[in-house]
């Protein structure tokens, strides 16, 4: 399938591996591929940037979502009054962003993940998918950054359909976008 990704395209898709090493994730998320989407020069960042998304964005709910899945147990501190996106909130005011990532525990996840292809999670996945069927769908030969947005816009794509649907994208908006005069592949 990859044969058939624009350079653009492709690069999201290093961004996103890049991005999750760097988290300490043990999977690429559809939400480390929209960090990638969102750096990466092509249609997606465009409209992505003209709807006010940027790469800060999406890399604070992959901290967010990063967060929530190496705590199994965070029903049940809820259950004692105890909220641990509140926690991380008032830890990344006080530290800054990324804050908790620089504990040692983080330290050897990463470490332990910091070489090789690391896999991709079920809704990643699925928007990779998605993304060939948009393409399809449109009669393209390539699946470039604007078919992964609208891959992610889907749904079942994870944190990153979630947080452009939170943000007012859906995805007949933005194949009309898309579809647009003057917009170009990539």
């Amino acid at each position: 399938m990859f044969e058939r990704f624009t350079q653009p395209a492709r690069a999201v898709v290093v961004l996103a591996q890049e991005h999750a090493r760097m988290l300490g994730a043990e999977e690429v998320g559809s939400i480390h591929m929209l960090v990638g989407a969102c750096e990466t020069d092509g249609p997606a960042a465009t409209l992505l940037a003209a709807h006010g998304i940027t790469g800060d964005d999406a890399r604070t709910a992959a901290r967010t979502a990063g967060a929530a899945s190496r705590l199994p147990d965070a029903e049940a501190l809820a259950d004692l009054g105890i909220d641990l996106d509140e926690i991380r909130r008032r830890v990344e005011e006080t530290f800054g962003p990324g804050a908790l990532e620089g504990t040692r525990a983080a330290g050897r996840r990463a470490r332990r993940r910091a070489w090789g292809h690391l896999r991709f999670t079920a809704d990643a996945k699925k928007t990779l998918e998605l993304a060939l069927r948009e393409a399809i769908r449109r009669g393209d030969g390539h699946v470039g950054t604007e078919h992964l947005l609208l891959g992610f816009l889907h749904p079942q794509t994870g944190a990153a359909g979630d947080l452009l649907r939170a943000r007012g994208l859906t995805l007949a908006g933005v194949r009309a976008e898309l579809e647009g005069p003057g917009r170009a592949a990539g």
